[in-house]
């Protein structure tokens, strides 16, 4: 890691750090207020401008790291999110127009450099398919995947920001080790301003991230995989940011077939995510976050491990994970036939409430 990296990541954090307080006064003069209801567990309005700090800690890195032009692309995508967020934070907008905007600024980003060009031959190390005319849709499709998932698990203080800058980090350590260079930057650069913010937001928050940090959170993080370990030449190393970005992938999935087979509007919000869950088994909020932390360090240690093992040796590493989490979801509960009957006991006590 060269010194002007280095020297970028400290601007970052202090930029990030230094601008929260100012978010946190502005916020309810600009409206951008997050008011309580039935499926949030906060009691108060929240400022809802955190993302602002994260915005600026992210820009100022940049430019202390000498500009660097492999950013660029993913830059100007990442501040049409941000601004995109920041409408639907004071404004409120509809779902359909606000992924409209985030297909755009991905389309933009990937136009700009941040493309999937091609995969490793899952046979033959070293040798690659190129994706001609997929590269293009497969890079929006992932960029604007991820940037919903991190916006989705943005559901308890300090969640999203943690497991974003664990994921940043993961993310650094897998490109380096993967001889990947051009990611390295981006990801620690939007960890250290996740790092940065969490002081603010763990719980009990003074305030949140918002729709313009999580969204931009999560694009940037898209972003730093397709520059980093997505371009090298492994097929195993394909696996290394779903890995990564599992739990925000993974409940987001699991989100849309809930609702779909439930027969409601796939934007419609519900109480169902993995964290609401472990409140309803058990957990207390930090304790909820915290384990949820810890799932993510693990499936960060397996992501790094991908990346120096061949494809049936990270298909198998990825099997005993898999059931492992399993195994762990199904004795805490989150699944299975005590979910089902913790369900309809809180759906009792709701009616009996009345």
């Amino acid at each position: 890691m060269d010194i002007k990296l280095i020297c970028a990541l400290g601007v970052a954090a202090a930029a990030t750090g230094l601008t929260v307080p100012l978010a946190i006064r502005l916020a309810p003069k600009l409206g951008a207020m997050d008011e309580p209801d039935e499926r949030k567990v906060h009691s108060r309005p929240m400022p809802r401008l955190g993302g602002l700090a994260i915005f600026i800690g992210v820009w100022a890195g940049w430019l202390v790291a000498g500009a660097p032009a492999e950013w660029l692309g993913l830059l100007i995508g990442a501040t049409l999110v941000f601004l995109w967020g920041l409408a639907d934070d004071i404004r409120g907008l509809n779902p359909w127009i606000k992924l409209l905007g985030q297909i755009l600024a991905a389309a933009i980003a990937a136009g700009n450099g941040v493309l999937f060009s091609f995969v490793g031959h899952p046979l033959h190390e070293g040798q690659v398919f190129p994706l001609d005319g997929l590269a293009f849709p497969l890079t929006v499709f992932w960029l604007v995947a991820v940037t919903n998932a991190v916006n989705l698990i943005d559901g308890l203080d300090g969640l999203a920001a943690g497991v974003g800058s664990i994921a940043g980090l993961t993310l650094a350590a897998a490109a380096s080790l993967a001889g990947s260079a051009e990611g390295i930057g981006p990801a620690l650069v939007i960890s250290v301003c996740l790092l940065a913010f969490l002081p603010f937001n763990f719980h009990p928050a003074r305030t949140f991230l918002g729709d313009c940090g999580s969204m931009f959170a999560g694009f940037f993080l898209a972003g730093a995989s397709v520059l980093g370990v997505a371009k090298t030449a492994t097929a195993v190393i394909l696996l290394v940011p779903v890995v990564i970005l599992g739990i925000p992938l993974f409940d987001t999935f699991f989100a849309i077939l809930r609702r779909v087979h439930s027969r409601r509007h796939i934007f419609r919000p519900d109480r169902e995510h993995l964290h609401h869950r472990l409140l309803i088994v058990g957990f207390s909020h930090r304790g909820a976050v915290l384990f949820i932390y810890a799932v993510s360090a693990l499936l960060g240690l397996t992501a790094v491990l991908l990346t120096q093992l061949t494809l049936p040796q990270g298909l198998l590493l990825l099997a005993g994970v898999a059931t492992l989490l399993f195994l762990a979801a199904l004795r805490l509960g989150v699944i299975g036939k005590r979910w089902v009957s913790l369900k309809r006991h809180r759906a009792a006590e709701d009616v009996l409430r009345g």
